[in-house]
């Protein structure tokens, strides 16, 4: 276990914590919703995605491929309810503490802020880290209702840090944010419709990223129609199939941390959550 963890559940197939290989991934689940500004429930997001992570098969039939991938599941991180940065940085420790063990993070959310202490420690270890950003929204804020810590700024925190940007499935942002985007040169988007008429070309610009990556999926970035229970729903997301082409070029390269954020309902068997719970299993199928 480490430092700052509990253990409620594991994700169906990880292994057992004692002779840990190395390279492989550690799970940590997020309980925390303390920003949410519309629909709440995302700290139950963790319990709820492993639960619904026992009911796929070994056998992914989808990629014809069994999950032979090596990865354990610590538990979930200790938050601190109503302080974002504060859980920030214990997200930042625990990240730090798996890279220690020389494991990469598998962060199940949770409100998306989790992804902030993440990104920070992987920034600090990798010098050209690119965030691949699977949203509705760009997350872009400077601030939220006075907060610089929230699910709103996650981007423009994670910009900070000096990392490449690369947005897919954006559908929903603020002027001011489509200003900063404009203003900087490391920030690639690929709006909702880009998806749906253009993969070859998304596919094509993710092959040719060099050097560490960090993926990062908001659920709301799936259509509302597949996964309705999510912090910030919006019309005319990806759907399954989308999901899919992205995670087998993503896994091609070299993956160092990955988080699923947003799944917010309190009910076993949801449809986002096992949905949240298939975009795991595909990538650890995926992954070599």
């Amino acid at each position: 276990m480490l430092l700052n963890t509990y253990e409620p559940w594991k994700f169906a197939f990880s292994q057992e914590i004692e002779d840990i290989t190395e390279n492989s991934f550690g799970i940590i689940g997020v309980p925390f919703d303390s920003t949410t500004s519309y629909h709440s429930g995302a700290r139950l997001g963790p319990i709820v995605v492993r639960e619904a992570s026992f009911g796929f098969e070994k056998f992914n039939t989808v990629f014809n491929k069994d999950l032979t991938a090596t990865f354990y599941d610590f538990g979930d991180v200790n938050v601190i309810p109503g302080n974002c940065e504060g859980t920030c940085n214990i997200i930042e420790d625990t990240v730090n503490e798996l890279l220690d063990l020389n494991l990469k993070p598998l962060i199940i959310g949770g409100e998306h802020s989790a992804s902030i202490g993440a990104i920070k420690a992987l920034s600090e270890k990798y010098d050209k880290l690119t965030v691949i950003h699977l949203d509705a929204h760009r997350d872009l804020a400077f601030d939220f209702i006075g907060e610089k810590y929230s699910h709103a700024t996650v981007m423009r925190r994670a910009h900070e840090m000096g990392v490449n940007l690369v947005q897919i499935g954006i559908r929903s942002s603020s002027s001011d944010e489509e200003e900063f985007v404009k203003s900087t040169y490391n920030i690639q988007t690929f709006k909702n419709k880009d998806t749906h008429k253009h993969m070859d070309a998304i596919e094509y610009y993710l092959t040719n990223i060099d050097g560490p990556i960090y993926i990062s999926v908001d659920m709301d970035v799936i259509d509302p129609s597949l996964a309705p229970h999510v912090g910030n729903p919006t019309p005319g997301g990806l759907f399954i199939s989308e999901i899919e082409n992205l995670l087998v070029t993503l896994s091609r390269k070299n993956v160092v941390g990955f988080d699923v954020v947003e799944t917010a309902t309190d009910r076993l068997g949801d449809n986002t959550a096992v949905v949240a719970a298939k975009i795991i299993y595909d990538f650890l199928t995926l992954i070599e």
